[in-house]
């Protein structure tokens, strides 16, 4: 005869014990420890990695890390604005430079805002020319029409005309004018052998140099 179990009654609240949970930790050693212990993760990764360039994947990581390279990347146009703006505040300051320079030369009292208005307009000078003739993925045509593969070769032929003229009419006029000439005319001429100079490739700017010593040797001029 099968036994009837009594039933407890449920203890009421009062007569159930309070007792804090046990915050000890697991005392052996879990599966994520021996993971760790192992290097089990990273292995894992190395393998995950090797299988995706074995299949031609991109990993996800890699491409995030492209995806934000490309955002971070100017535009052609803005990155043809910052580069000119580099160029020509450069040969702005340059220009200030042997402006202060060359009146201290004559001994002339300085007047820094009519520097300061000179070095102004040479900047607006610079930026005309920079703009078209500096060669940048904006601007790979300078001459509408012309084969493309010539437009590197006319932006060298016209940065070496600018070489060889600048230079000679440097010596020039340092060698024949008087103080006032030399005062107005030698820092911007001097600003833009220098730009065209640094245009030019190697060879040809060595060439569009030997033509500035040539002059100065054949009319006998001084450098001063």
């Amino acid at each position: 005869m099968a036994r009837q179990r009594k039933s407890k009654e449920p203890k009421s609240a009062a007569d159930i014990k309070l007792k804090q949970p046990d915050r000890s930790g697991p005392s052996d050693k879990t599966l994520l420890d021996l993971a760790q212990g192992k290097d089990l993760f990273s292995q894992a990764e190395e393998r995950r990695r090797e299988l995706a360039k074995e299949r031609g994947e991109v990993i996800e990581e890699r491409r995030a890390e492209d995806d934000e390279e490309e955002r971070n990347v100017l535009s052609p146009g803005a990155d043809r604005f910052m580069e000119a703006m580099l160029y020509t505040i450069s040969l702005s300051m340059l220009h200030l430079t042997f402006d202060i320079l060359v009146q201290k030369q004559y001994g002339k009292e300085m007047d820094y805002r009519d520097v300061a208005i000179r070095t102004a307009r040479a900047w607006v000078v610079f930026l005309i020319l920079f703009w078209p003739l500096h060669p940048h993925e904006a601007n790979p045509t300078l001459l509408p029409g012309f084969p493309r593969k010539y437009q590197q070769p006319l932006r060298q032929t016209i940065f070496g005309i600018m070489s060889a003229v600048s230079g000679c009419y440097l010596i020039h006029i340092s060698n024949n004018y008087d103080y006032l000439a030399v005062m107005k005319q030698a820092p911007p001429v001097g600003c833009l052998w220098l730009w065209a100079v640094i245009e030019l490739e190697l060879v040809n700017a060595v060439l569009s140099l030997i033509v500035a010593g040539g002059y100065l040797w054949y009319y006998d001029y001084k450098v001063y």
